[in-house]
């Protein structure tokens, strides 16, 4: 199949282009939101970049949507509309926001566009009325058994944890410096060391190392000498980079919130939201780095064995293969579902921003 598909999330479309289809994604002069295309990384020629203005809509099998705004800009480049006579489906890779558990989907009530979640919780917790939705849990293409935790450090992987502060877990950090240093990985974290302030708090600077925003293959190599991974984030979807961690090898201490119970078995590490406990395994782990290492077995199997990349491309495969089955070219949209919100205006925002929690850019 050719599947229209906008960069949106780095690190879930590591996996996606991995598949058998070929995959449109598109692109613009200015990059940004809705046109960065392959985003310079290193994926399969499978992966091309279109310019949506002039694709063919003949040559568009089925779309997947990220955003609200994707079925009016889908609607009126290729004069097709998703979920009517162009196969689509809607992916949500965020928990709700708002009023949770109250807050309506943008998708809720329609019946032309079944909504993907990327977690069972997300599917719990976002209220799609009588929309049909469906959980593809994610998929890693897998770095490799690369743990030593040789460096006797917590390794943390966030984007933009100054402007997130309290759902990325960024006040708890400075406790968990106070057990050990932390190596910080993601965007926007160059800002970190001033926002947390921990002289004022009697600990040394050197507490906290800033690694930055890296490509996916230094980030691997890097976090894997970190003696265990700390996963503080309160209220996000399931971090792709706690199962990156995971399939390096690496134990892993997390809060007990969202998806992480059922992402990390028993005897990888330790999932609480009892913050002190956290800590006293942070410790123990650093102290400890045999028991650190066996610990990182069991979360590698358990990766490997839920999180695998076949099993996420095989789903995918069976959903879109059962798209055009379900969309009757010709239908007319309901009245009040999404599609009929979304289509009165075939514009979008160019400097919108779609919150995911990338692993990396």
């Amino acid at each position: 199949m050719r599947i229209l598909v906008w960069h949106v999330h780095g690190g879930w479309m590591e996996a996606f282009v991995r598949g058998r289809h070929e995959y449109l994604l598109p692109t613009s002069s200015d990059g940004g939101a809705w046109g960065l295309g392959r985003g310079g990384r290193e994926w399969p020629a499978a992966a091309q970049e279109v310019d949506l203005e002039s694709l063919d809509p003949g040559s568009v099998d089925a779309v997947v949507l990220q955003r609200p705004e994707e079925i009016a800009a889908v609607a009126r480049a290729l004069g097709r509309r998703p979920g009517v006579d162009l196969p689509a489906v809607y992916l949500e890779h965020n928990t709700p926001k708002g009023d949770v558990p109250f807050t309506l989907h943008p998708l809720a009530d329609q019946s032309t566009i079944p909504v993907v979640h990327v977690t069972h919780f997300n599917q719990l917790f976002w209220d799609t009325g009588t929309a049909t939705t469906t959980v593809i849990e994610h998929g890693i293409p897998d770095p490799g058994h690369l743990y030593s935790g040789e460096q006797e450090e917590m390794g943390v992987v966030v984007n933009e944890p100054v402007r997130r502060g309290r759902v990325t877990g960024t006040d708890l950090l400075p406790g968990f410096a106070g057990v050990g240093p932390l190596r910080v990985f993601g965007m926007g974290t160059e800002d970190l060391r001033e926002a947390l302030n921990l002289k004022g708090s009697g600990l040394s600077e050197e507490r906290l190392r800033i690694a930055g925003d890296v490509p996916a293959p230094k980030l691997h190599q890097e976090l894997a000498r970190c003696r265990l991974y700390l996963h503080p984030l309160r209220w996000t979807s399931l971090g792709l980079a706690l199962l990156e961690a995971m399939h390096l090898g690496m134990p892993v201490l997390a809060l007990a919130t969202t998806e992480a119970s059922r992402a990390i078995p028993r005897g990888a590490g330790l999932v609480s939201n009892d913050v002190d406990d956290l800590r006293k395994f942070a410790r123990r782990l650093l102290d400890d780095p045999d028991d650190a290492y066996a610990m990182g077995i069991i979360a590698r199997e358990a990766a490997l064995q839920h999180y695998g990349l076949n099993k996420f491309l095989g789903a995918w495969d069976q959903l879109l293969a059962e798209l055009p089955k379900a969309t009757r070219s010709g239908s007319r949209p309901q009245s009040g579902t999404a599609f009929a919100r979304h289509d009165t205006d075939a514009s979008h925002d160019t400097d919108a921003r779609h919150d995911t929690e990338r692993t990396h850019p």
